[in-house]
Formats: C-alpha cells, sequence, structure tokens
C-alpha cells in the first residue's frame, strides 16, 4: 500500500464549500486495477483569520496493487515436440528421445505451475487452486521471493521469450540467481515484471 498526503490552502469568497470525494479505476489488461480513492474533503472559513482563509483537510490516497497470474503459453512445448517429430522422421532417433522427453515436460508444466504476483512477492504455485509449491528443490527455501530483494532480472530472448531470469537476496545475501522457462504469455509476464520489479535491460516482446 502507498500513501500520500496532500494538503492546500486556498481564499474563496464563500463561507463553506464541500469538496465530494473522488473515485477513479484504471483498468490494465495486465495487471488488473488500481483505485484512487481521495475521501472527501470540508473547507470551512476560520474566524481567526480575515478575508476568508481557508485550511483544507489532510487527504489520505491509497493504491493496491492486484494479484497478477499470466495466461500459460503452449508455444515452447510445442515447437519442441514439433522438432522432436522432425527428428524421427529423418531417422534421428538419438536427438529426438531428449527433445520430445523436455517438450512433453514443458507440456505438463505449463499446465499447472503459475506464476503469481501479489502486492510484495513474486510466487510460484501450482494448479488452478494455486496450492503451495513447497520448497525448492534446487537452491531451497520456499518458491516466493519479495520484489524488494530482486538485485536484476532479464527475459530471453524478448520476440520470442524462452527464459526469464533473475537475481534475488532472498535466499543468499550474495545472490541467488533463477532461471525459469517462459511457459506464460511473455507480454502480460514482461509488463508486470516491470511494474513490480523495475525496468530490464530487453526490450518488452512484440
Amino acid at each position: 500500500m502507498e500513501s500520500a498526503l496532500l494538503s492546500a490552502s486556498h481564499f474563496l469568497p464563500s463561507r463553506n464549500r464541500e469538496v465530494g470525494g473522488l473515485v477513479r479505476n484504471f483498468q490494465s489488461s495486465f495487471y488488473g486495477k488500481v483505485i484512487f480513492n481521495n475521501h472527501s474533503v470540508r473547507r470551512e472559513n476560520s474566524s481567526r483569520y480575515s478575508g476568508g482563509a481557508v485550511i483544507a483537510a489532510v487527504v489520505e490516497r491509497k493504491v493496491k496493487k492486484e494479484t497478477v497470474i499470466p495466461d500459460p503459453d503452449y508455444r515452447i512445448p510445442i515447437v519442441l515436440l514439433g522438432l522432436a517429430g522432425g527428428f524421427v522422421y529423418t531417422n534421428n532417433l538419438f536427438p529426438a528421445a531428449p527433445v520430445g522427453l523436455l517438450g512433453l515436460l514443458l507440456l505438463f508444466q505449463t499446465t499447472r505451475v503459475k506464476f503469481v504476483f501479489d502486492e510484495e512477492a513474486l510466487e510460484v504455485k501450482i494448479g488452478d487452486q494455486l496450492q503451495e509449491s513447497g520448497e525448492n528443490a534446487f537452491v531451497g527455501g520456499k518458491n516466493r521471493w519479495k520484489y524488494s530483494t530482486f538485485v536484476n532480472w532479464e527475459l530471453w530472448w524478448p520476440n520470442f521469450p524462452i527464459l526469464v531470469y533473475f537475481k534475488e537476496t532472498q535466499t543468499r545475501p550474495e545472490g541467488q540467481v533463477h532461471f525459469f522457462p517462459v511457459i506464460f504469455d511473455g507480454k502480460q509476464l514482461y509488463d508486470v515484471m516491470v511494474e513490480r520489479c523495475g525496468p530490464s535491460k530487453t526490450s518488452g516482446p512484440k
């Protein structure tokens, strides 16, 4: 949650003026709604000041970030399975086996693995019910990293994202590197990471 304090002082000809609150909604296709709620402000003349000086009340503005889950993207597993099929067709069975197995694995993972961007952290969850993914099998620790611990991140390659890389200091103070296949909508993934984790050196997917 973010808050800002605004104050203003004006001279008004009338004795009392009430300014109603203003609520504005902004809809983004990738990071949901951001709601600005400016509570009503009442301005009144004070008898202590000549000329009708007015003191505005303090206004609190709150901004809430919605939870974002990028849509699944099956392009990488489909490309790998197609490549494996090409190897089989040309009797290249040795490369066909690992490529085909990798394609099947990523196809399975695309149906179940979710990147969940909540208000303060990125978390890997499983299935439509968003179950906990448990400990990280490679580096240990929970598969949840606060945006404030991100050192840097990149999307490889922007026009056809294959890998997302990021480095964070939550798992290890000296920094821990992570690589994930982009089995999500690359544009959605890039936009929400820019918004939550800061800019990347790479340009966004086109």
